[in-house]
């Protein structure tokens, strides 16, 4: 399970790096077309609502990096204090902290779930000169979200059975 599981969160991972690819595109392609339109060549001065869809991307990037980033230690950890504790209390405090980042993680993706579901019941969508469907960009902010959850569920069960902490790596604050 955890072998599916972390090829998930390396899935979700590369879907994020190819929205900044994506981002990244989509930019230099405004950039030439600026340049273009000021050299006097014929082509369109701008790509209908590419701030739009470059904050969509954005924001699936954002959220679909967030479980493989935690499981790889990315995130920034506070260890100052459970470094200083006795091992069974770090274990516990590691424990707790799980529990509680599942539990916050769990109610957003309820949230946004239920706000990607109105958001298609009533058809909502973006302002730009495109407009998107709403639920299509914050069906990627559920998906991380959802995974975000899963994996800090994975790593309180892995951290329950290995008896100490399993997550490492990431910055000292």
């Amino acid at each position: 399970m955890t072998l599916f599981l972390d090829r998930l969160y390396r899935a979700a991972a590369i879907i994020a790096a190819s929205c900044i690819g994506a981002i990244c595109l989509l930019i230099s392609a405004q950039v030439v077309l600026n340049a273009a339109t000021r050299a006097g060549l014929p082509l369109p001065a701008t790509i209908p609502s590419y701030a739009d869809f470059s904050g969509f991307l954005l924001a699936a990037a954002t959220f679909l990096a967030l479980p493989w980033t935690l499981r790889t230690g990315g995130h920034v950890r506070v260890s100052l204090v459970t470094r200083m504790l006795p091992r069974r209390t770090a274990f516990v405090v590691e424990l707790a902290v799980l529990v509680l980042g599942a539990s916050f993680a769990g109610y957003a993706t309820y949230y946004a779930a239920l706000l990607a579901y109105e958001s298609h019941a009533f058809g909502d969508l973006s302002r730009g000169i495109v407009p998107v469907p709403l639920w299509v960009p914050q069906v990627f902010m559920v998906a991380g979200l959802a995974l975000l959850t899963v994996a800090l569920l994975h790593s309180f069960a892995q951290t329950w059975a290995a008896r100490a902490p399993v997550l490492g790596g990431g910055e000292e604050a």
